[in-house]
């Protein structure tokens, strides 16, 4: 971190880290993928998990942001030589990541269903969408978790540890979901609620492979109970980064939600298009996030150590990797909508709808990717406002 050319650093942690992010967006395109292809209520069950996507961006958000706020102060923390302060920002994190999981659990055993026929009046798709949603929310505890010990991973330079327990999970996810959901192998089938499963699981084991690695190679961090016990200042330094890297997530959540009301009100194809074009779109987005999160703990200790040089070839790669990466995703796009909409089994309006929507907005990417280096760059040095705005 202190002494390898910030080229190679940035690579070395960036594309395991890329590999990680993108596998994060599998859950959901599996899922929707599997789902769309059942004999019976295929649509509709996309339609549902279209639903309860904005509720699972949030999860992520509040998951991720937290991990984020920790990843940078572990960082320049040990930049700065204090490791005393790194374990308790760990350890605070980990707190945080079960107060985090407490939420989700009661959301999803008194607000799942309300939440969910709030944006639609069909009733197969309302029960299909709280089944799934709930199952999601009271089985949560392997996403914030995850996004915790994936960050402390990343925060000490072992990006390629996070990658494989992310890669684990989407395995597991991948596997399991034909089975749970058409019944295979002797497994009962289940359809959406075998969707649900098959991503929780997948989670779970994501999280064991990570707290695993955490133990056994994060030796820059130590491990403590006493480290757990919340503390004020701590709490307030990982959001003060963190918040900004929530809320501009969580953003996306509340149009995403926002849009599936719009659109409900004028067809159901609209809502399957868009939420399908949106975790199409999610592949790109989590790369340009993987390559952030690379450039975050690289300045943030760049920062600790006071190298303005050093901090200045960070932001420099960090924007060229990053505008390579939405370069080659908004050709790739351009030139595979039609392939990508058919593997959902699209068909009529709604492939149209969702062809159209990728060729579209697709135009944004580099300007988006440029946004997302920069607000990396900020929250490395303490700028969680000017990375928000």
């Amino acid at each position: 971190m202190a002494e390898m050319p910030v080229n190679k650093l940035m690579l070395s942690m960036g594309i395991p880290m890329i590999i990680s992010m993108i596998l994060q967006a599998v859950y959901n395109i599996v899922d929707s993928a599997f789902v769309s292809n059942m004999q019976e209520n295929g649509e509709a069950a996309l339609n549902a998990l279209t639903l309860a996507f904005p509720l699972q961006i949030l999860m992520i958000a509040v998951g991720v942001g937290t991990g984020v706020g920790a990843n940078v102060m572990v960082a320049k923390s040990l930049g700065m030589n204090d490791r005393k302060r790194a374990d308790k920002t760990a350890g605070n994190a980990v707190f945080l990541g079960a107060v985090i999981t407490l939420f989700f659990v009661v959301f999803g055993i008194f607000g799942a269903g309300a939440y969910i026929r709030s944006q639609t009046k069909n009733p197969v798709i309302a029960e299909m969408g709280t089944d799934y949603l709930r199952i999601c929310c009271i089985c949560s505890f392997g996403t914030p978790f995850f996004a915790v010990y994936e960050k402390l991973l990343q925060s000490t330079g072992h990006s390629l540890y996070s990658t494989i327990a992310q890669i684990s999970g989407a395995l597991t996810n991948i596997i399991l979901d034909p089975i749970m959901i058409y019944g295979l192998l002797g497994v009962p089938a289940m359809g959406v609620k075998g969707a649900a499963w098959a991503t929780v699981l997948g989670q779970i084991v994501s999280l064991v492979m990570a707290l695993i690695f955490h133990f056994r190679v994060n030796t820059e961090i130590r491990n403590d109970f006493r480290c757990l016990i919340p503390s004020l200042g701590i709490i307030k330094g990982i959001y003060s980064i963190g918040i900004p890297a929530i809320i501009s997530q969580a953003l996306i959540s509340v149009m995403t939600y926002g849009l599936n009301l719009i659109f409900g009100g004028i067809s159901e194809a609209m809502v399957t298009a868009y939420g399908l074009y949106y975790k199409i779109q999610q592949f790109l987005l989590f790369a340009a996030f993987g390559m952030r999160d690379a450039i975050m703990p690289v300045t943030a200790y760049s920062y600790g150590m006071k190298d303005k040089n050093r901090m200045r070839e960070c932001v420099k790669y960090g924007h060229i990797y990053t505008a390579v990466i939405m370069i080659v995703g908004f050709l790739v796009i351009e030139l595979l909508a039609v392939p990508f909409s058919g593997i959902f089994g699209l068909s009529g309006e709604t492939q149209e709808l969702c062809i159209s929507a990728m060729r579209v907005i697709s135009v944004s990417f580099v300007f988006a990717g440029i946004n997302i280096a920069f607000q990396g760059v900020f929250q490395a040095i303490d700028g969680g406002i000017q990375s928000l705005i």
